[in-house]
């Protein structure tokens, strides 16, 4: 008896094994984000501004987008650079003061 139980239990144990499998490894593919536009992520920010948006937490964003636009356009990343400033120091102008910007990026 003890022979017929652990041959029938030897058999369900590699039946477990042989399943349906997939034949093959999947390939695995790597796909590189594209970085996105340093000017338009600044001009992103400025849009939400602009519309009505109060200057919140992003602020700490502000020299890092500065960073990003300096190394892309070194002219707009100073103008840029001048205007966030201002916009931190002076949330109230945030609305007046990003629609200006946006005009000169």
């Amino acid at each position: 008896m003890s022979r017929l139980f652990f041959a029938s239990l030897l058999a369900a144990l590699l039946s477990g094994l042989v399943g349906c499998g997939p034949s093959g490894t999947p390939k695995i593919e790597t796909v590189k984000a594209p970085t996105p536009d340093p000017v338009a992520v600044a001009k992103n920010i400025l849009t939400n501004y602009a519309n009505g948006q109060p200057v919140t937490s992003e602020a700490t964003s502000f020299p890092d987008v500065v960073s990003r636009v300096k190394d892309k356009d070194p002219a707009k990343g100073e103008i840029l650079e001048k205007g966030l400033e201002d916009i931190k120091a002076h949330p109230a102008s945030a609305q007046a003061k990003a629609k200006e910007l946006l005009k000169k990026l």
